[in-house]
C-alpha cells in the first residue's frame, strides 16, 4: 500500500490556506503547512495536528529564494515527493478599492513590485523547485482571482491586478511544458470569500471557498490543466 499523499500549502496559518489545509488533510492528505509567521503557522499546524491530522509546520517566506531552496531540501529529505502544491501565500497591497488613490493613475511602482513579488514571481519560484518532486504526476493550484481576468478587466487596484494576471500566465506557461507529464497545473479563483483579504461581506465561507481549490488539487488522471477555474467550473481568461 503506497503511503499517503504528501500536499503543500502556502501562506496557510489562517483563511483560505489554513481551510484547505484542512481540507486535505480530512482526504488523507499529509499536509505541510507552509507560513512566513512561524508562531502563528505552528500554533494552526499543531491544532490540526491533536484533531488527528497529519499536519506538520515548515517556516516559508515566499519571497525569499534561500527559503524556498531550504522547504525543497526538506521535503526531498522528509518525503522523498510530493504530490501537490498551492500556491495560496498573497497580497493586496493597493490602497483600498472605490478611494482615489487605488486608481492606477495613482500607482506606486514599488507596489506593483510588492505584489509581483509575492503574488507572482513567488509562485513561479515554488513551481520550478518543487515541481521537479512531483516525479512526474502531481496537481499543482495557483490561487488567483476574477480581478485578474482580462476577459472582465475593470479598473482601480492594478498591483493586485496585474500580479493575478500575470499568475494566470505562469499557469498556462507550467502547464504547457509539462504536457505530456501526469503534472497538471491549474489557477483556481475561490470566489469572494470571508477572509481578512476579503472582508466580512464576503459572500462565500472558508469551506466554501476552498472547496474549488481542493477540487483542483484532488484531481482525477483526466481532469483538466492549464485552465481557470471557479467552484470546480471553467472561467475566462
Amino acid at each position: 500500500m503506497s503511503a499517503s499523499p504528501v500536499a503543500v500549502v502556502t501562506g496557510a496559518y489562517r483563511g483560505l490556506g489554513l481551510e484547505t489545509t484542512r481540507q486535505l488533510s480530512s482526504l488523507g492528505h499529509r499536509v505541510v503547512l507552509a507560513a512566513r509567521r512561524e508562531a502563528e503557522g505552528r500554533a494552526a499546524a499543531e491544532k490540526l495536528a491533536a484533531g488527528g491530522a497529519h499536519v506538520r509546520f515548515a517556516p516559508l517566506d515566499v519571497t525569499g529564494a534561500e527559503a524556498i531552496r531550504a522547504l525543497r531540501d526538506m521535503l526531498k529529505r522528509d518525503y522523498g515527493r510530493i504530490d501537490v502544491l498551492v500556491n495560496n501565500a498573497g497580497i493586496f497591497p493597493d490602497p483600498s478599492p472605490g478611494t482615489p488613490a487605488a486608481s492606477i493613475f495613482e500607482a506606486e511602482l514599488a507596489t506593483l513590485r510588492s505584489a509581483f513579488e509575492t503574488n507572482t514571481l513567488a509562485a513561479l519560484r515554488l513551481c520550478q523547485q518543487l515541481i521537479p518532486l512531483m516525479e512526474g504526476r502531481g496537481r499543482v493550484v495557483n490561487v488567483s482571482s476574477g480581478m485578474g481576468q482580462l476577459s472582465d478587466m475593470n479598473g482601480c487596484c492594478p498591483g493586485y491586478r496585474l500580479s493575478k494576471t500575470a499568475l494566470n500566465a505562469v499557469t498556462r506557461i507550467f502547464a504547457d511544458e509539462l504536457r505530456g507529464t501526469a503534472i497538471k497545473v491549474n489557477s483556481v479563483c475561490p470566489g469572494w470569500v470571508r477572509t481578512d483579504m476579503g472582508g466580512p461581506n464576503a459572500t462565500l465561507s472558508l469551506e466554501e471557498g476552498a472547496r474549488g481549490i481542493v477540487w483542483a488539487a484532488t484531481l482525477p488522471a483526466d481532469g483538466p490543466t492549464g485552465g481557470f477555474f471557479r467552484h470546480g467550473e471553467r472561467i475566462p481568461w
